[in-house]
C-alpha cells in the first residue's frame, strides 16, 4: 500500500500509537494523532513521532472534529482503544480502513512472522521461541504485547528476518491480511470481557490468528483446551496439537517427566527435571516454543540446549529472595483467576498471596478453589477486594484481610509469615487504577523484597 502523502489518523498515543505513528511518518504519510486524554502534552507526543524530522504531524486531543475525518486514507488504532466507540462506528460506516499496528507492521515489515497468543503463557512461550530462534542463528526480533512494539523495528526486518510476536486479543481484533507462517494459541479462558462483553468474541478475536493461514503454514494448538481442539479441525494451516496430560498420536506431550516429540518416530526433547522452569503450565509453554521452532525448521538438538538453560521471564512466578527463612515470588503477569491459579500451583510452601486489582469482569470462584489447604492468609488490595472477598467467605475460606494501600498488604504478609512459609504476588486482576501496569507492580514488589 502506498501511504505517501495520504492522511493517515493514529487512535492512541500510547507506545503502539507513536511507533505507528514513526512507521507512517518514515513511509511518507501526513499523521494526525489523536488521543481523548485532554491534560496530555502536545508537544512531547509531537516530538515523540516526529523526532526532530520535518514530516507532517498533526495531534488532536479531547474531542476528535468529524471534518477530520472527511480527507482520511487509513485509521491506525491502538490495542487500548475499544473498536465499538462510536468514532470508530463512524469511520466504518464511512468505509475508511481500520487497521490495528500489527496490520501495519505486517504490511510494511518483511521477514516470517511465528506469532503466539492465548490467555495465558504468551510471554514466557514468546521470549524462549526467540531465544531459540536467536541461539540458531536466525536475525530475530522479538516485538507484540511482550513490550516492544512491532512497529518500531518494521521497517528494519530483512526477507531472511524472524518475527517472534507475542499477540493479544486486542491486537488481533485489527488485523486483515496478517498471515503469520506458524501460530500458536496456547489456551483460552475468559478474559477481558469487560473489552469483548461476550465469550465468543474474545474467542474469535483469538482465533484470528491463524485465520489466513494455508496448507503450507502451521498452528500449534493445546489439545487439553476444549476451544483450541475444536479450532484445530476447522482451519486450513497444518495443525500440531501439545498435551499435558496424555499420549498423543501424533504432536509433543509430556511421557513420565520427559517431553517428547511423536511425529511418526518419537524424539525426546528433555525431561522436566532438566529444565528451569515450574510447573505444568511451563512445560506446555516448553513443548509450545519447541513445537513453533521445529515446525520452522530448527533442528531437535539446537532447540534442546535452548530449553534447558532458560530462565523464564520477569513477572512470571519470578523468585525474588528468601528473606529470614521466607521465600517471595513474583508473580505480578497472574493478571486474570487462570494465570493466578498455575501461580498457585506452583508453590511448593505454605503461601501468604496478595490479590485485588482492577476489575475487569472476572469470576474468582476457581482461583478460590485451588487454594486447596495451600494458602495460609489472603491479603486483598484494590477495586476487587470486596468482591474476592465475598467469594471466599460463600466459598468458606475466611483467612482474608483487607489492605488499603499495596505497601500495607506486603507488611502484613512479613508480619503473618513463618520461616518454611512463601509470599506470592499474583493478583488474579490487572494492575490498573494503583499502578501502571503489571511490570511497575511487579517491580515494587521486588523493591519491598529487597529492602527487608
Amino acid at each position: 500500500m502506498n501511504i505517501k502523502g495520504k492522511k493517515v489518523l493514529v487512535f492512541g498515543s500510547g507506545i503502539s500509537g507513536t511507533a505507528a505513528g514513526r512507521l507512517l511518518l518514515c513511509q511518507g504519510a501526513k499523521v494526525v494523532l489523536y488521543d481523548g486524554n485532554v491534560s496530555l502534552d502536545k508537544e512531547k507526543i509531537h516530538a515523540q513521532i516526529a523526532g526532530g524530522t520535518a514530516g507532517e504531524v498533526e495531534v488532536i486531543l479531547g474531542e476528535l472534529p468529524l471534518e477530520v475525518l472527511d480527507s482520511l486514507s487509513l485509521t491506525v488504532i491502538s490495542p487500548g482503544v475499544p473498536t465499538d466507540l462510536p468514532i470508530v462506528e463512524e469511520m466504518r460506516r464511512r468505509k475508511i480502513p481500520i487497521w490495528g499496528e500489527i496490520e501495519l507492521a505486517y504490511v510494511f515489515g518483511k521477514g516470517e512472522v511465528l506469532a503466539i497468543t492465548g490467555t495465558n503463557g504468551k510471554t514466557t512461550t514468546t521470549a524462549l521461541l526467540g531465544e531459540i530462534m536467536k541461539e540458531a542463528g536466525k536475525d530475530t526480533f522479538v516485538v507484540g504485547n511482550i513490550g516492544n512494539p512491532y512497529t518500531d523495528i518494521a521497517l528494519e526486518t530483512k526477507s531472511d528476518s524472524v518475527i517472534v510476536a507475542e499477540m493479544s486479543s486486542f491486537q488481533l481484533e485489527t488485523v486483515h491480511t496478517f498471515r503469520p507462517k506458524v501460530s500458536a494459541i496456547l489456551n483460552i479462558t475468559p478474559d477481558h470481557l469487560n473489552r469483548h462483553h461476550t465469550m465468543e468474541a474474545y474467542i474469535e478475536a483469538k482465533e484470528k490468528i491463524a485465520g489466513n493461514q494455508t496448507k503450507t503454514d502451521f498452528c500449534i494448538l493445546n489439545y487439553e483446551d476444549e476451544v483450541t481442539r475444536k479450532f484445530g479441525e476447522k482451519i486450513e494451516a497444518e495443525v500440531l496439537f501439545f498435551s499435558s496430560q496424555r499420549k498423543l498420536k501424533r504432536g509433543v506431550y509430556l511421557e513420565n517427566g520427559s517431553i517428547v516429540f511423536d511425529l511418526g518416530e518419537k524424539i525426546q526433547l528433555c525431561h522436566v527435571e532438566e529444565l528451569q522452569l515450574l510447573g505444568t503450565h511451563n512445560y506446555e509453554n516448553v513443548m509450545a516454543a519447541a513445537a513453533m521452532a521445529f515446525s520452522y525448521g530448527i533442528p531437535i538438538e539446537s532447540i534442546q540446549k535452548t530449553v534447558k538453560k532458560f530462565k523464564g521471564v520477569e513477572h512470571r512466578i519470578e523468585f525474588v529472595a528468601e528473606k529470614n527463612g521466607v521465600a517471595y515470588y513474583n508473580d505480578s503477569k497472574g493478571t486474570n483467576p487462570d494465570a493466578a491459579i498455575r501461580g498457585i500451583r506452583a508453590m511448593k510452601r505454605p503461601t501468604l498471596l496478595i490479590g485485588g486489582g482492577y476489575d475487569k469482569e472476572s469470576s474468582y470462584e476457581e482461583w478460590i478453589q485451588s487454594f486447596d489447604g495451600k494458602v495460609k492468609k489472603l491479603v486483598l488490595i484494590g477495586a476487587t477486594k470486596e468482591k474476592i472477598a465475598e467469594t471466599a467467605e460463600k466459598l468458606g475460606f475466611k483467612d482474608v484481610v483487607l489492605a488499603d494501600t499495596f505497601e500495607e498488604a506486603f507488611s502484613l504478609c512479613v508480619e503473618m509469615a513463618a520461616p518454611g512459609d512463601a509470599v506470592l504476588l499474583s493478583p488474579a486482576c490487572a494492575s490498573w487504577g494503583m499502578f501502571k501496569n503489571y511490570e511497575e507492580r511487579g517491580d515494587k514488589f521486588k523493591e519491598l523484597v529487597n529492602q527487608l
